[in-house]
């Protein structure tokens, strides 16, 4: 899953940064509104961290002009404490959340989770597809009821198809979901990784739950219990 974090105190979103990575995510970065404005609208996000008070043009403000050009991601805005009113601004400006700093770590990814999956139609952090089942909370990935351990790059890629059972996805669109701006978008990692999944989660090809549309992309198939 790809992350939009817009902060300009260094030190936090930083901090954020690294732990937003550790949780399995990528993370594009940008320390004012302006910037942020300009990301947010030209890449697909599953999700958006925008601080309230940025430089340029405020986090308010950058919502707005998302939402005014139909972007529909998550947006979870962080406010200060003592600012009631922005957290009502924000909501509703077009923000689906709020934090009020100082915040914990573990709390803004539990409800980033809660907001990616509510954005998929996904209500509970468990999500099966026959033999498959994924935690998106705990990272945990079973298939036959068997866990099966899986590279962070692995395990992005499984979630966003286990997000998008059924639907055609690129390997431009995958590959953008998975990394951040600096990967090259050319690569043929996401054949390799399609291999693995296939590989480690279906030795035998008993399944076959992964459709190779020439031209088109990947797809995780609605698989029965």
């Amino acid at each position: 899953m790809r992350l939009l974090l817009v902060e300009d105190d260094l030190t936090l979103q930083e901090n954020l940064r690294l732990s937003l990575v550790a949780a399995g995510y990528s993370v594009d970065v940008s320390c004012d509104g302006e910037d942020g404005l300009f990301q947010g609208s030209e890449y697909d996000y599953d999700a958006a961290i925008i601080d309230v008070g940025l430089p340029i043009i405020d986090g308010i403000s950058v919502i707005t002009q998302l939402r005014a050009q139909d972007i529909t991601y998550p947006v979870i805005i962080l406010t200060a404490r003592d600012h009631w009113q922005d957290k009502v601004s924000g909501l509703d400006a077009g923000a689906d959340d709020y934090l009020t700093k100082p915040f914990q770590e573990q709390e803004l990814l539990a409800r980033l989770n809660a907001l990616i999956r509510r954005s998929a139609g996904k209500a509970s952090p468990i999500i099966n597809n026959g033999f498959l089942s994924i935690n998106t909370a705990s990272l945990a990935v079973l298939a036959d009821n068997q866990p099966v351990s899986l590279s962070s790059s692995e395990y992005r890629l499984l979630e966003y198809m286990m997000m998008h059972i059924g639907v055609v996805k690129s390997k431009t669109e995958l590959t953008e979901h998975i990394y951040d701006q600096g990967f090259d978008l050319d690569s043929n990692v996401i054949e390799v990784f399609i291999r693995r999944l296939r590989k480690k989660l279906d030795p035998e090809g008993k399944h076959q739950f992964i459709e190779t549309h020439r031209g088109a992309g990947y797809l995780l198939k609605v698989m029965s219990d």
